[in-house]
Parts: structure tokens; sequence; C-alpha cells
């Protein structure tokens, strides 16, 4: 049995009012007694319980999502989930709210950061492209003890921050598995498109993507990216002119989350010779296209796991507690049209 409050007054020889007062950090309590009762919480291995002491503060739990203001597909799914996740936590005290901020600026994001106040917030989940600026701010953050959880896109070398999304090494190097498989021994060459190369995750999903194709399909040879910075038209021209200069590609990798505006555009100048395509996240469109064939294979990450991840590991932080690191990792998903379930 763990020991009680009741057993941690007894064994500190003080009240139970006391007892409750320095578990609560709550006034009136002297020095003598508070050090009695935190000497006796080590000698007989007392635990706190969180909930129990949150709900003695009547405590609030207030979480944030700073998440991009423009984006496709894979945004609204995620803000979905995030609105969900949101209504259902609000009987256990805990308010969640979503932000969209412009991210093009990375000083904008770093100054909108530097402006959160831990009065405010308990925790934030922050989807952010890696710059300088904004790890500092993140950095800021967690001096200010603010919980920072890096939400599917991290700043390398930020400590004192969690991170919630897949391994992005892993899931490029699938994504090369995949191509290298599915073209076989045909040679040829494969149009890499990226929404941003400034996100980390896209130079991680790159790197992995490339060591597998050059270690184990030197048959294949990987274009440099193109960025399309979500713009459609711009997506379709660079897509379109990549197509007419190399009438040798033989496959379509779209790493960043959305694959739309990139797909739409190969699929408007496509020759008559079959692409393999993989692209990532799961969407309507991306289910539409694996349905119909466009695209051959998906790699995905939930986005609601991902979601109920952050919120749990920013609550757990919030409580001095530790992780179930099993409950938060985020697998990658393979899938295909005979594995895709509506």
């Amino acid at each position: 049995m763990r020991p009680t409050a009741k057993d941690l007054a007894e064994a500190a020889g003080v009240s139970l009012a006391t007892v409750d007062r320095v578990l609560n950090d709550r006034p009136n309590v002297s020095r003598k007694a508070a050090h009695k009762v935190n000497e006796a919480i080590e000698r007989i291995g007392f635990i706190r319980n969180p909930a129990a002491v949150a709900l003695a503060r009547n405590k609030t739990y207030r979480f944030r999502f700073v998440l991009p203001d423009s984006g496709d597909l894979y945004l609204l799914e995620l803000v979905a989930r995030a609105n969900e996740a949101r209504d259902a936590l609000r009987a256990d005290s805990t308010e969640v709210d979503i932000v969209r901020i412009p991210m093009a600026d990375p000083h904008h994001v770093a100054k909108y950061l530097a402006a959160i106040e831990p009065d405010a917030v308990d925790g934030v989940a922050v989807m952010a492209p890696e710059s300088p600026q904004v790890r500092d701010a993140l950095v800021r953050l967690v001096e200010r003890d603010v919980k920072v959880v890096q939400f599917l896109s991290g700043q390398e070398r930020l400590e004192n921050a969690d991170y919630v999304g897949i391994d992005n090494f892993a899931a490029g190097a699938t994504a090369g598995k995949i191509i290298g498989r599915f073209v076989s021994g045909r040679p040829g060459k494969i149009m890499v498109v990226a929404e941003t190369m400034m996100a980390l995750d896209s130079i991680q999903r790159r790197h992995g993507f490339d060591c597998i194709i050059n270690a184990q399909f030197p048959h294949l040879q990987s274009l440099p990216s193109l960025e399309t910075y979500a713009d459609e038209k711009r997506a379709d021209l660079i897509i379109h002119r990549t197509l007419q200069h190399h009438p040798d590609i033989v496959s379509v990798y779209v790493l960043s989350s959305e694959a739309r505006c990139a797909l739409t555009a190969v699929r408007n100048w496509q020759s008559a010779c079959p692409l393999t395509v993989v692209a990532h996240e799961r969407t309507p469109f991306t289910e539409q296209a694996l349905m119909d064939e466009r695209i051959d294979a998906v790699i995905a990450q939930d986005p609601g796991h991902a979601v109920r991840s952050a919120l749990r590991i920013m609550r757990a932080r919030a409580d001095h507690r530790d992780l179930l690191a099993s409950q938060e990792k985020i697998r990658i998903e393979v899938l295909l049209k005979e594995n895709l379930q509506r």
C-alpha cells in the first residue's frame, strides 16, 4: 500500500492539516514543520498525487497549440483533432486553445513566443520551421517554466523541450525503400518535391531518402529538391519544367505534409509513362489518390495521436510526473490502396 497523507502526518509528527498545507503550498506553515514533512516524504516514500493536488488547488491546466495560419488539408486535420481534444478535456479542468500565426518570418514567430507569459499558459505545442530565432525563443519559454513541445517539426539541439512526431529520417528512408522496390530495376530519375526545405522535418526526410536510394538503388538518381512554397502556380511551373527537362523521371516523392498542390501539377503534366508516387500524411486528397492509383503509397502519422500525445506530455511535465514513453511514440504508418480503411 502506498503511504497516505495520514501516514505522512504520523511520520512527521504533525497534524493532517499541516501536511495538507505543505503538500498544497498553502500559507501559515512554519519552516520547522515544513522541514519535518519534507523529510518524512523522503523517509517513507510518500508519492504526491498530482490529480489530488490539482483538485485541492482548484487548478485549471492551460495548454496552447501554436500552428501555421496557412496550410492545406493536413493542417486542417490537425486543427480538427485539437478542437476535439479541447471539447473532451473541458470536464478535466483543462483548457486547450489553438492559435494560428504566420510562420514565414522567424522574427515574427519569435516575437509571438516571447510575449507568452507563464501566468497565461502552462504549456505550448509549437509547429514552426527551424530557425535560430525560433529556437532561442523556445529556450526562453522553457527558462520561464512554460512546458514546450516541439510539435511535428522541431529545432535541433533544443534541450528541456519534448518532441512529438515520427522519426523523419526513418520516414524518408521508408519512402526510399518503397520507391526503389516499386520501380524495380528500371533506371531513371526521381523528382523530389517539398513545400520548403527550411523545415527540419523536410531536411531529415530528404537525408533518410537519399541514404537509401544511394546505397541500395544505384540505378536511380534523385534530383535536387523542388520547393513549391505552397504556391499552386509556382508548383505547376517548376514541376512542368522539370518533367520537360527530365523525360526519364520514373518516380515522384513529395516529402512535405501537403501533397495536393504538387501532385495536382504532376497530374497536369505527366506523360503517358506511369510514375511511382509516394507522399506523406493521410488527407482526403491522398486517400482519394490512393483509391484512384495516382499515389502508390502514403507514409502517415496519426494527427489525433500526435495531438493527444502533446497534451499528455504537457500535463505530465506540469505535474512533474514521468512520461510513459511507449505511449507517446508516434508510429510510421504505410498506407496502400489495399489497406486503406475509410
